[in-house]
């Protein structure tokens, strides 16, 4: 480290709370002198340009597609705009099950599938939208089966049919950076190319967020594109976030760092599928906790059926076996002995992946979690809804899919294949409710030049300053801050502090002199950015909330607490920029139909 090098308090807290002695910034020097940017393009030389429509749907996952095609049906005009390719990027195309409710095959009512996913979550899921997956889910499945959505493992085609059929403008690898805001009502988003020198302002009389979760570009999980831009954009503008401290815990593998979600979800070349179906526990942070108190993690659920040849494998055991003290699972969802029999055909019948394995494959001794690192249990962060349509607390604002914190299985991952399913469902009623309200408004809302003036400048930022920071460098020290087990997953408050004052540094210093050369790295100066504030509210709202409960985990507060934390977490931003965290009742949610 250069001797001259000046600290700031935070930095020293950081370093002093065991920060800077995480892997991933061993060979970062702290210090880190800014450099003078020598842009490969012309900042000056971008053109200007404008759409105007009835309903923007930013992303091209699944509630993307869902949102276009049911907006367009409703009668509105639609346009999609994606980062990146339609049905091709995100974590849309790496989910190979899907949830559905079929009336004539279950064999639970809707009713009691509500109560056990909310047993599992630990009374965390908003039940109108739990049951709003059970009612809608077989609908949405009959139609991809008519796009051929089983028929290939590539999504792109079957997305492209009611797209095409439709003729819904899209225009794909488009970074959307600014939600736009006026008379407190949004009116659009503007964003650049990501291959031209380009800007586009988008007025659009509702806008649809479809932009999914994100995290902080973790090894090993297809999560490297989605950096909470959505969110963010949000929050910027006045609307409330919640679920940020919340964890995914999809494990990681050291022999294939690139298999955790695949063998999660399915491998990746394999066609999509109708999973059966049992409600579960998934995705906390037992394995966390493993690893953080005795050094390797085990076994955490039984093992798959033994195949002909095959050395018997040492039997598995409960979790409240190995972990007497460490993460609370309902009685219902503790697991132990051979698994299940795979049912031959019928629903909710007993758990088993299209391999055969009882449980998500691939969480043996050698994986941990940590490789989603940064987003949260599906569809529990996003946007705080006002009502059942995804609408958000700022007019004209909806949002759907993971984009959207709709608490469908609430802290805890509670049904394979819920995730893609609960996407389509929410996609349609949101497209649906914003072609309706976009067509309920006499005429579009102008937006100032002077407004958007002030939009180009801090698009073009990076672009035009003169020494900075590289976003690469900034996101390595973000990652080494923040993946660290004893950061995220298993968490005390006053590492948690400490890590708090180095991404407080990050947001108050180096955000400001992000720069970029090239489009690429402009793309990668804003989602840096978003990922900063992400992370600081994921460690505000975890230091808030003082209790363990689903894939929350704290060591100085490791019990559930009834009495005060029956209760969401929101975040939003006051007048002076301050970031506030406030508390919502889970009863609290009017039960909109």
């Amino acid at each position: 480290m250069n001797p001259k090098a000046n600290l700031s308090r935070r930095q020293f807290i950081g370093i002093a709370g065991g920060i800077a002695g995480a892997a991933a910034l061993a060979n970062i020097p702290f210090d880190a002198p800014a450099q003078e940017n020598k842009p490969k393009i012309d900042s000056n030389g971008f053109d200007i340009e404008n759409r105007h429509l009835d309903v923007l749907i930013i992303g091209g996952g699944m509630a993307g597609v869902f949102a276009a095609v049911k907006a367009h049906d409703a009668g509105a005009n639609v346009l999609m705009v994606s980062k990146g390719r339609v049905g091709s990027s995100g974590l849309t195309p790496f989910a190979k099950g899907i949830f559905s409710y079929d009336k004539a095959n279950a064999s639970m009512s809707i009713d009691e599938f509500v109560d056990t996913v909310t047993e599992s979550a630990i009374q965390t899921n908003n039940p109108v939208f739990t049951r709003q997956l059970a009612e809608h889910s077989y609908a949405r499945v009959q139609e991809l089966k008519d796009w051929g959505f089983f028929d290939s493992p590539l999504y792109n085609h079957s997305f492209m049919k009611p797209l095409s059929e439709r003729n819904i403008p899209i225009e794909e690898r488009m970074m959307i950076t600014h939600l736009l805001k006026q008379d407190g009502r949004v009116v659009g988003a503007s964003g650049f190319s990501l291959d031209l020198q380009k800007i586009v302002h988008y007025h659009a009389k509702t806008v649809v967020l479809c932009t999914g979760s994100g995290g902080f570009k973790p090894n090993g999980f297809p999560v490297c594109d989605l950096t909470h831009d959505g969110t963010i954009m949000a929050y910027k503008i006045g609307a409330k976030v919640t679920g940020k401290e919340w964890n995914d815990g999809h494990p990681g593998s050291a022999k294939n760092s690139g298999s955790s979600y695949d063998n999660w979800h399915g491998q990746i070349e394999e066609k999509p599928s109708i999973t059966s179906a049992q409600i579960n526990h998934h995705l906390g942070v037992d394995m966390n906790y493993q690893a953080y108190t005795q050094g390797a993690p085990v076994m955490m659920m039984p093992p798959r059926p033994q195949r002909p040849g095959e050395k018997p494998k040492q039997q598995a055991v409960t979790q409240q076996e190995v972990f007497p003290a460490g993460p609370f699972v309902p009685e219902a969802f503790k697991q132990s002995g051979p698994p299940p029999k795979p049912p031959e055909e019928g629903f909710l019948r007993g758990l088993v992946s299209s391999k055969g394995h009882s449980g998500p494959p691939g969480m043996g001794g050698e994986q941990v979690g940590g490789s989603s690192a940064g987003m949260a249990i599906h569809k529990s962060e996003g946007l705080v809804p006002i009502n059942a349509q995804g609408l958000s607390t700022i007019p004209g604002l909806y949002a759907a899919g993971d984009a959207l914190g709709s608490y469908m299985s609430g802290g805890i991952y509670t049904q394979i294949g819920s995730s893609l399913a609960g996407s389509a469902v929410q996609g349609a009623i949101a497209g649906a409710a914003a072609a309706n309200d976009s067509l309920g408004m006499a005429s579009k809302l102008d937006v100032s030049e002077q407004y958007l003036a002030l939009v180009n400048q801090q698009i073009l930022a990076p672009l035009k300053r003169e020494r900075g920071y590289s976003p690469a460098w900034v996101t390595q020290v973000l990652q080494g801050v923040m993946i660290p087990n004893f950061v995220l997953y298993i968490k005390k408050e006053r590492m948690m502090q400490a890590a708090l004052a180095y991404v407080e540094e990050l947001n108050e210093h180096h955000v400001p002199m992000l720069m970029a050369d090239d489009l690429h790295a402009l793309r990668l100066a804003h989602e840096t950015e978003n990922m900063i504030i992400t992370a600081e509210m994921k460690l505000k709202a975890s230091i808030m909330r003082k209790e363990s409960r689903c894939s929350h985990y704290r060591l100085d507060c490791p019990d559930i607490d009834y009495e005060n934390w029956q209760a969401w977490i929101n975040i939003s931003q006051d007048e002076k920029g301050n970031m506030v965290l406030e508390k919502q009742p889970f009863d609290s949610w009017p039960n909109f139909s």
